[in-house]
């Protein structure tokens, strides 16, 4: 069984940083596709950033964080990390972490219905 716990949400200002983590088990292969997705008051669901955990430097962005989130993993723990910076009013929301067994396909990595496994997702709110 897939579990992900999601850590580090939480409130900054308008500029500020914050660093999400989400930790995986149950995965169920060597090398999977691990992303995070946002969702706002009223608003759907946005894939911001992917990672597909063989080949570190194959990650896809939202075009709305590209420049100001890095996501990021760490094998040893089975944790990937989005970094969030420069945050913005139109940020806020509820992060989620999904995870898919395997290798998602490229153009379907930013979208929910390719991923299986969802964490509860920590809140991030921006103030001015």
């Amino acid at each position: 069984q897939v579990q992900l716990a999601e850590s580090g949400g939480g409130s900054v200002q308008v500029g500020g940083s914050l660093r999400l983590s989400c930790a995986a088990s149950g995965l169920p292969y060597s090398v999977n596709t691990i992303a995070w997705f946002r969702q706002g008051t009223g608003k759907e669901r946005e894939g911001v950033a992917d990672i597909w955990t063989g080949n570190i430097s194959d990650t896809r962005y939202a075009e709305s964080v590209k420049g100001r989130y890095i996501i990021s993993q760490e094998n040893a723990k089975n944790t990937v990390y989005v970094q969030m910076n420069n945050l913005r009013p139109e940020d806020p929301g509820m992060y989620y972490c999904a995870a898919a067994g395997g290798m998602v396909r490229f153009r379907l990595r930013l979208s929910a219905g390719a991923y299986a496994s969802w964490g509860q997702g920590p809140q991030v709110t921006v103030s001015p």
